[in-house]
């Protein structure tokens, strides 16, 4: 069969042309999805750092062991940056201008045992709860002035300024004396200086691990006094990308057994449903 020089080259030039731009379709497709997949980084305070907020002065959550910054928080922080293939770098910073820290952009995110509330809903966003914390009503030992939470009212509390301790303190009427060490609200109890402390037991339970508690008595608040507290990791607005990844990561973490581990070392249980 003869075939037609002009209409052989025509169908050539033809298919070379076709054939470029399938590849160029299917390498921008590539390159999208690869940019898609990686925008959550974008917004990060230093490249390939995933730089977490948080007090270091918190135990169990948080806090230095032999110099060492360690806790619950600091290993999660550590699992769910591994997960989204980036570095950690922990920057304490103390409570009172942690939370505005993240605003400001400090921080890419805040894990320091933070709660949900309407007003903090309004400005940042928040990751699915990884702790589930009740309170504890903490007075010095022979206190028979406050028996339940009926008696706060009126009454001296040690709480840190704007913490979800002080929140509740308030509810029930107690005068806020602000202090953000657990430590120092503990022994501000024992001398006499304050009536008590709205804290999480969590926290009591871990610092009865290597600290004696003498002096000191500890009421659980019951689920109909104020329910459960749940923690979660606070984002910027703006990081919502990193906020899905993160949840990501979390549910793979709880899903693997990781989370309930961590609990289990620095709880003594399981607190993380």
């Amino acid at each position: 069969m003869k075939i037609n020089a002009n209409g052989l080259k025509k169908t050539l030039v033809g298919a070379a042309a076709l054939a470029s731009v399938i590849l160029l379709a299917a390498c921008g497709k590539s390159s999208s999805s690869s940019s898609s997949q990686d925008t959550y980084k974008s917004n990060l305070v230093k490249k390939g750092e995933l730089t977490i907020g948080l007090e270091g002065t918190y135990e169990p959550y948080s806090f230095r062991k032999d110099g060492k910054l360690t806790g619950f928080e600091v290993d999660l922080g550590k699992a769910v940056a591994k997960k989204l293939d980036l570095k950690p770098n922990f920057v304490p910073t103390k409570w009172d201008s942690l939370v505005a820290g993240l605003g400001s952009g400090k921080y890419d995110i805040v894990m320091n045992n933070i709660t949900q509330t309407a007003a903090r809903r309004k400005v940042y966003l928040f990751s699915e709860p990884y702790v589930y914390s009740r309170y504890a009503l903490i007075t010095k030992t022979g206190n028979k002035s406050i028996k339940s939470v009926a008696d706060i009212k009126g009454k001296k509390f040690a709480e840190g300024t704007g913490t979800d301790n002080a929140v509740v303190a308030k509810k029930f009427g107690a005068t806020i004396v602000p202090q953000g060490e657990f430590a120092t609200s503990l022994q501000l109890i024992k001398q006499g200086r304050v009536d008590g402390s709205i804290n999480a037991t969590t926290a009591w339970y871990a610092f009865k691990k290597s600290n004696a508690t003498t002096g000191l008595k500890l009421q659980v608040l019951k689920d109909s006094d104020q329910k459960p507290a749940k923690a979660s990791a606070l984002f910027a607005k703006k990081n919502g990308k990193l906020r899905t990844k993160y949840n990501k990561a979390l549910d793979e973490l709880r899903k693997d057994g990781t989370l309930k581990k961590l609990s289990v070392k620095y709880f003594g249980a399981d607190i993380t449903k």
